[in-house]
């Protein structure tokens, strides 16, 4: 049974070789590896043609779209009944398609989740990993909705469920992943299918993305509940304990500390065992890092999420 790779590119240039190298260098090879441009101005062309006496290539082009829009087009174009997805930018563990697709050579699985985890080259992109991402003692696996950077289904699941959403620009995977999960269940775990990318270099890139995954759950009315939770914790809650340490100084400042150890608690325990070695003053820097980024990223969903929402009222 044929296996088709799928992965959509624009502008990709100089984040294509590790991931191409890493699609040779796999125990499984793929039957071809099927990639969509969403109109490129840059070397990534170039870079595509130069692989192509290495890995079974076969381009698409479709300047323009978005990203549901490049992995359907990637997806039509698809010759294997069998589809392993990823994205420009990752590397993958060598066995990545070997146990991505195991369960659905093996037996009668429809859909297959992989697993990511950070690639950090400084000292930030390590603190945020820890910050916001998951750890896989963290997942549950009956309920663990993959990212579209490491997942692989059937082709005709994905016409079942009508595709990729086009008119869904951030969030899209998740969107896919879910009419999945209604119409066929809970999905196998392939917990050595490892996808490793780099975060967000910076601040503002981080606040970028946020803003932008949040814009789309508004678009697509995910988690209602966490962002209400989030604008009560910030324009209520907050404003409440900043009141009781002017007027009451111990019990105030009590409630913010409690409530920020809380808030930092997860990260900074998984910050602990990976920083371990580092020197004092790096390492208190790193840490010092948490709340910040937990505060950008809270003010980057309280941005884009009623933008999403005015979206949607708009379209409905």
């Amino acid at each position: 049974m044929s296996i088709s790779v799928i992965i959509t590119v624009k502008n990709e240039g100089r984040a294509l070789h590790p991931l191409l190298d890493s699609l040779i260098q796999q125990t499984l090879l793929a039957d071809e590896v099927v990639i969509c441009d969403g109109g490129s101005t840059d070397k990534t062309l170039e870079v595509l043609e130069s692989y192509r006496r290495w890995l079974p290539l076969k381009v698409v082009t479709a300047p323009g779209s978005n990203i549901s829009q490049g992995r359907n087009r990637a997806i039509e174009a698809a010759a294997g009944p069998i589809i392993a997805a990823t994205d420009a930018g990752v590397v993958l563990s060598p066995v990545w398609l070997e146990e991505i697709t195991r369960p659905l050579l093996k037996d009668q699985s429809v859909v297959v989740s992989g697993w990511f985890e950070p690639d950090p080259y400084t000292d930030f992109e390590v603190v945020l990993g820890a910050t916001v991402l998951p750890e896989l003692p963290d997942v549950d696996p009956r309920t663990f909705l993959p990212s579209s950077r490491s997942v692989a289904f059937r082709k005709e699941a994905w016409e079942a469920v009508g595709g990729y959403p086009e008119w869904l620009d951030y969030g899209e995977d998740l969107v896919f992943d879910m009419a999945l999960y209604r119409r066929y269940g809970p999905f196998p775990f392939a917990s050595r299918a490892v996808a490793y990318f780099r975060p967000r270099s910076t601040l503002r890139a981080f606040f970028r993305q946020y803003y932008r995954y949040a814009r789309g759950d508004g678009k697509a009315n995910l988690w209602p509940r966490r962002h209400a939770v989030r604008y009560v914790t910030y324009l209520l809650i907050l404003p409440f304990s900043l009141r009781l340490i002017w007027r009451e100084k111990w019990a105030g400042w009590l409630a913010l500390i409690f409530g920020g150890a809380a808030y930092c608690w997860r990260p900074a325990t998984r910050l602990w065992r990976m920083t371990f070695r580092w020197r004092p003053p790096a390492r208190l820097r790193a840490f010092a890092l948490i709340p910040i980024i937990r505060l950008v990223g809270d003010f980057a969903k309280m941005v884009g999420y009623p933008v999403g929402l005015w979206w949607r009222w708009k379209r409905d």
